[in-house]
């Protein structure tokens, strides 16, 4: 395997640390400035956040296409704006699942909705420390192609389970890190605005909204797992693969606010994303070696857009029936 990269992190150190400083920023204008107050985020305004995030993710695509084609010639030049792409729309795409789980949480701990933006600005900021961490083991690991098979079967065991799985079955109470919190951590009863700490009768108590974040961020590193070697099927470029990550976290409140009433209207997704990642097991696993150790990136785009579009496509012509069994209500913390 050619582990030769493009871009190396020796020489690409401070653009590393200039991206993230960016996002930095981003994050700073966002919280500082447009969400200096809690409020319930609309439709409107995630409409437009989700607009600027992606327009952000293109821009850069474009500029990271005239650089590459300028340093490295037009072919690779593509071939990195591609890889790119790709990866950015498999981690968007994954990231729907993160919302159904964002929607049961929240109902779950009975998070009002002007407070879901402060829990995920937070959950976003650990994600971005912990996909670091994964991304830059997945480069050292992803070096040996038995780590590679071992991943890419778990991409399709991954994939196979997605199928028989029922997203409206979670319950959060019977989550062991939540019972562990619960039993070891003084939680108020109640909210306390958008605080996650309170102090009552000298005692410091965490609220809801914490316990909240702390599962958010615990399933993010689970989903963390599916997404990081899935882009690593794509590109063995450590730089794509932070970049196209990172700019699908930052959209990933918006799409939440944009989707979550009518997330539920996509129940043929699921199939669309499972077949994404039995794919990119695939590839990992036998496509890669038949295509002389890279499979078209082109196809892979349209391929994943085919799976994610289709399902999307039939959930809204064969709408799902309602459930005339009413489920039991999940008793919040």
């Amino acid at each position: 395997m050619d582990q030769t990269l493009l871009f190396p992190f020796a020489e690409y150190w401070m653009f590393y640390a200039g991206f993230v400083l960016f996002v930095f920023a981003m994050l700073a204008l966002d919280l500082g400035v447009f969400h200096k107050h809690s409020h319930t985020v609309g439709f409107k305004e995630a409409t437009l956040w989700s607009i600027a995030w992606v327009s952000l993710a293109m821009i850069f695509n474009v500029l990271l296409w005239l650089y590459a084609s300028n340093k490295f010639g037009d072919v690779l030049g593509k071939q990195v704006a591609l890889e790119f792409l790709t990866g950015y729309v498999i981690e968007k795409s994954l990231s729907v699942d993160n919302i159904f789980v964002f929607v049961i949480v929240f109902s779950f701990f009975g998070v009002p909705t002007k407070y879901q933006h402060r829990v995920l600005f937070f959950g976003i900021l650990g994600a971005l420390f912990f996909r670091a961490i994964f991304i830059a083991l997945g480069a050292v690991l992803m070096q040996y192609q038995a780590v590679v098979m071992i991943f890419g079967v778990f991409l399709i065991i991954t994939g196979i389970k997605m199928v028989f799985s029922n997203e409206g079955s979670m319950d959060p109470s019977q989550n062991w890190l939540i019972k562990f919190m619960r039993k070891h951590i003084r939680v108020t009863d109640k909210m306390h605005e958008d605080h996650f700490f309170v102090k009552e009768k000298g005692l410091l108590y965490a609220t809801p909204l914490f316990i909240a974040l702390v599962f958010l961020e615990f399933t993010d590193v689970i989903f963390a797992i599916d997404s990081v070697p899935a882009i690593f099927a794509i590109t063995k470029e450590p730089l794509l693969v932070f970049t196209s990550n990172i700019f699908a976290i930052l959209g990933l409140r918006s799409l939440y606010f944009l989707l979550a009433g009518v997330v539920d209207k996509f129940h043929l997704l699921k199939y669309g994303l499972a077949a994404t990642l039995v794919f990119v097991g695939l590839k990992m696993v036998w496509l890669n070696k038949l295509f002389d150790g890279h499979f078209p990136t082109t196809w892979s785009l349209g391929l994943i857009a085919l799976f994610i579009g289709g399902s999307i496509a039939a959930s809204l012509l064969f709408p799902k029936k309602n459930d005339e069994t009413p489920k039991p209500p999940i008793t919040p913390i």
